[in-house]
């Protein structure tokens, strides 16, 4: 059987939220935030397996406060992240046992957690067709790129979309191109980045705009 493993990124320490403790972690009804993330791929059933990816300091209680009190029985591993969110994907990726080069691997913000079913198992059957692929939407207003705050141009919107999680690779090629660029000093902002560089076609998917990812304050008012 095919396996549908689901990489939750949560190393961050989420600076632009101001909060005494990484973002998440802080308490939504008295849940934490990555709890209701993992909820969608604990309940999903085409996810077969559950890797988190955390900061050291916080392994132990990411075990005990979190998977065992909500009981998260796909959640095979906890590891130790990495210095930037680019050492802690490749973490996860290497602490994988058992997997077929054809397995799929969607790696996930662990503060998206509006994420939607829907969402997940589309771009599961997106990524059997194309090896590769990123949940994203439509820009929706006007774009302008800027140098020292002076408008340099205007990109066409029709052609512009953001980015957003999970991207979704079968296994083979997302192994293969993290470590190909593992050990350079280039800087890649996303997964698709990594895959778009090895010279692999990406496909995008089509999500929604409700899957926002939590950075600051007022994204917490998302939850109400």
């Amino acid at each position: 059987m095919r396996k549908n493993i689901a990489i939750i990124v949560c190393s961050g320490v989420g600076k632009r939220m101001e909060s005494n403790i990484p973002k998440q972690f802080i308490e939504i009804d008295k849940k934490p935030i990555v709890a209701y993330t993992l909820d969608k791929f604990e309940n999903c059933e085409k996810i077969t397996d559950i890797i988190v990816v955390t900061n050291k300091n916080y392994i132990s209680f990411f075990e005990n406060d979190i998977i065992k009190k909500y009981n998260y029985k796909k959640v095979k591993k906890v590891v130790e992240g990495g210095k930037e969110r680019l050492n802690s994907v490749y973490e996860g990726i290497n602490c994988i046992q058992n997997v077929n080069d054809d397995d799929i691997i969607l790696i996930h913000d662990g503060v998206r957690p509006f994420i939607e079913e829907a969402s997940i198992l589309k771009i599961i059957e997106e990524t059997k067709k194309y090896d590769a692929t990123v949940l994203g939407v439509k820009v929706k207003d006007t774009i302008k790129v800027c140098f020292d705050n002076i408008i340099q141009n205007t990109p066409n919107r029709d052609s512009l979309w953001i980015a957003q999680t999970p991207q979704c690779f079968k296994y083979k090629i997302i192994k293969k191109c993290y470590d190909n660029i593992i050990n350079t000093n280039i800087f890649f902002t996303d997964d698709a980045s990594v895959v778009e560089y090895n010279g692999y076609k990406v496909k995008m998917v089509e999500g929604t705009y409700s899957n926002i990812k939590i950075t600051t304050k007022e994204d917490l008012l998302n939850f109400k």
